[in-house]
């Protein structure tokens, strides 16, 4: 959440205009009835929401919920890494663009650090949310020549180190194509340096391309979604914690959900009103502005709606 907007002074949305953990629960066991197997906590920073595991227990009690997860930015995780755990949760994913201190810091606001986060990555392993997943953003000029580096020392760890292309998210990152490290180049540096073999996808839809090291010390991931951008093999949808639908991360804008549940809808009203929303969805950002398409003036921004 960027200092210079959401400052010490920024009043948050009152608590009766976000979504109830039961409201939550009642529409991901919507969601799931439609077909949804795997369930992700994201945010903003989810470990920020008070008593968060009674909701993961809630989410890990669904019926047909095979996988659920949380994305976060491990500055808390080794404090809630085992009551996580306890309540069911199944693995986490932990954003972290550096590993150095002095660039870590930067890109963070100078508000915690790498070995913070790593501890909570290997809290995490302890409490057996595993794999652990890390994903680092790369930015030419920014953290590009620290990749290697980053995949030597998650290599063998356990962890799953992904590289994700520069996205052009929101409005407020600075996106600038020329800060794209592009993700052939990525994999052949890492390849040079820790030789690399590709990997089948681990199931349909999987946004990573896989590559595993050829000596055994586990794999990598690469998320290509600007230069090989798959909006037509996408399976996600986002609820906003203000109960909004949002079909596609690159969005301006989403369908109301939280009126109608609040209104007294039925199960039934409300699972023809998902439905219908996903049947009519036409996203295709990613591949309109590989195509040469101008930026949409108005986006929600990544920290509203989670990755």
């Amino acid at each position: 959440m960027p200092a210079e907007v959401y400052g010490e002074r920024y009043r948050f949305l009152p608590r009766p205009e976000i979504l109830s953990f039961e409201e939550i629960e009642r529409l991901a066991r919507l969601f799931v009835r439609l077909g949804v197997r795997k369930l992700r906590l994201t945010g903003g920073e989810p470990l920020l929401r008070a008593q968060l595991p009674k909701l993961v227990a809630r989410l890990a009690a669904l019926p047909g919920v095979r996988d659920l997860a949380l994305t976060t930015n491990g500055h808390d995780l080794a404090r809630q890494a085992r009551a996580l755990a306890d309540a069911g949760l199944g693995r986490v994913t932990v954003s972290l663009d550096s590993h150095e201190e002095e660039l870590f810091r930067t890109l963070s606001g100078g508000r915690s650090s790498p070995a913070r986060v790593l501890a909570g990555i290997g809290a995490a392993q302890r409490a057996g949310l595993v794999p652990v997943k890390v994903n680092c953003v790369v930015q030419r000029g920014v953290n590009d020549t620290g990749l290697v580096e980053l995949a030597r020392h998650f290599k063998g760890s356990g962890c799953i180190l992904r590289f994700i292309e520069f996205m052009d998210v929101g409005t407020r990152n600075r996106w600038d194509l020329s800060k794209v490290v592009p993700a052939a180049e990525i994999v052949e540096r890492v390849d040079a340096a820790l030789p690399l073999e590709p990997l089948e996808p681990a199931y349909p839809g999987e946004v990573a391309r896989r590559y595993r090291y050829r000596d055994g010390g586990g794999e990598i991931g690469i998320i290509a979604s600007v230069t090989q951008p798959f909006c037509g093999g996408c399976t996600r949808a986002r609820l906003s914690a203000e109960g909004t639908l949002v079909t596609c991360l690159f969005a301006s804008g989403g369908r109301d959900l939280k009126t109608p549940l609040r209104a007294g809808a039925s199960d039934e009203e409300l699972l023809a009103l998902i439905a219908g929303i996903w049947r009519e969805r036409r996203d295709r950002y990613s591949e309109e502005r590989s195509l040469g398409a101008p930026a949409a003036d108005e986006r929600i921004e990544m920290y509203q709606i989670g990755g």
